[in-house]
């Protein structure tokens, strides 16, 4: 290996930086991505730059406007329920595919899962609890094995993420959130996939009537 090929392997990737600071709020809704600001925040070349903002473009977080170079895209409250609507099919069918297809590696790291998220609901920690949530997601679309359910299902989800993370902050959310990912991580351990399939449903359609009173 060259040692360009181990520095650049040794550099973190640069569409899921900028992907994580624009879900992690870093950036606003319209705000504009100028690609001199960007190489200077994160040391990337212009090339890279331009790539990482194409690939962004195509997975629906920023938009590109003629001569006006690149901005992060804003989702309203309604495409953000259309995105759970159709989020509800397909991680159901990841539940159910996880409780089907579930091993013992797969069964340790749920239950270190479950005990993680009872611990930051009881000590108040709803930034980590935000953030398992989303580890959750990742789980079982992992233990799925639904390589083309996840594809759709990472597009989704940075989508409506923003709006999610903010669900997240709501007063006594988590108390009601945190009994409903127990109930889909206990269905997939009893390898139950009914169970696990009627409890992501049950969970997704809180999530949309919520989205529903912020309109």
């Amino acid at each position: 290996m060259t040692v360009a090929e181990q520095n650049a392997r040794a550099r973190p990737d640069l569409t899921a930086q900028l992907r994580d600071a624009i879900l992690n709020a870093e950036f606003a809704p319209h705000q504009r991505l100028v690609e001199a600001d960007i190489c200077a925040q994160f040391g990337a070349t212009r090339a890279s730059v331009r790539t990482t903002l194409l690939t962004l473009a195509g997975e629906g977080l920023i938009e590109r406007l003629p001569h006006r170079g690149a901005r992060v895209r804003a989702i309203s409250i309604g495409e953000a329920i259309e995105i759970v609507e159709v989020r509800v099919g397909l991680e159901s069918l990841c539940a159910r595919k996880a409780a089907e297809n579930l091993t013992e590696d797969g069964s340790e790291e749920l239950r270190a899962l479950r005990a993680a998220l009872e611990t930051a609901v009881s000590t108040g920690d709803l930034v980590g609890y935000s953030r398992l949530n989303q580890d959750l997601d990742r789980l079982l679309r992992a233990l799925s094995g639904h390589e083309v359910a996840t594809q759709l299902l990472e597009r989704l989800q940075a989508q409506s993420a923003r709006h999610q993370f903010r669900l997240g902050f709501l007063p006594g959310r988590a108390a009601t959130s945190a009994p409903e990912h127990t109930a889909i991580i206990d269905a997939v351990l009893a390898q139950d996939p009914d169970a696990a399939e009627a409890a992501t449903r049950t969970h997704l359609e809180g999530v949309i009537a919520l989205l529903r009173t912020m309109d």
